[in-house]
């Protein structure tokens, strides 16, 4: 048993390590997406950069530390601050439910609440099922140390009745 099983954490602790893992797991998918769509592996997330360096940064290909370290900074701090959100949910719930329930979320103020400026900026390189695998990535990251480490077992097992 790992000592991060065995100490609690509070909210900004797990809020850290299930955002890292989302955003590796989002990073890793659209890199693949990227690749097969456009033949760039750091165009999604070149194109992330969008909010800070413009519409430029969207039709960059090339790995570099103005595009590429800047879009990766900006994908980690989103899947922090969604991760906030998922490890404030009830533990009750299962891990993927609250997992879906905040990559919906995010994909609805991503998408449909702020400016075109804010958006992620994978959909200025990325088809639509990419977004979508992104989006599940998310929750899928959000979701992945405790499905891993069996946490919401042990919770569902606490809330049963003792006979």
């Amino acid at each position: 048993m790992g000592l991060a099983l065995v100490l609690p954490m509070n909210l900004l602790e797990r809020a850290l390590v299930s955002g890292s893992i989302a955003a590796a797991a989002v990073s890793l998918v659209v890199a693949v997406a990227g690749r097969r769509s456009t033949g760039s592996s750091a165009a999604p997330l070149n194109a992330t950069s969008h909010f800070l360096w413009g519409e430029r940064a969207a039709r960059e290909d090339g790995v570099s530390l103005k595009y590429t370290a800047t879009g990766f900074a900006a994908n980690f701090g989103a899947s922090v601050f969604w991760a906030v959100f998922y490890e404030a949910l009830p533990r009750r719930m299962p891990p993927l439910a609250r997992g879906a329930a905040v990559s919906a979320l995010a994909y609805v103020t991503d998408y449909h609440v702020v400016p075109k400026r804010l958006t992620p900026g994978f959909e200025l390189r990325l088809p639509a099922g990419a977004l979508a695998a992104a989006y599940a990535a998310l929750a899928l990251g959000l979701a992945a140390r405790d499905l891993l480490a069996g946490n919401h077992r042990r919770q569902i097992d606490a809330d049963l009745p003792t006979t």
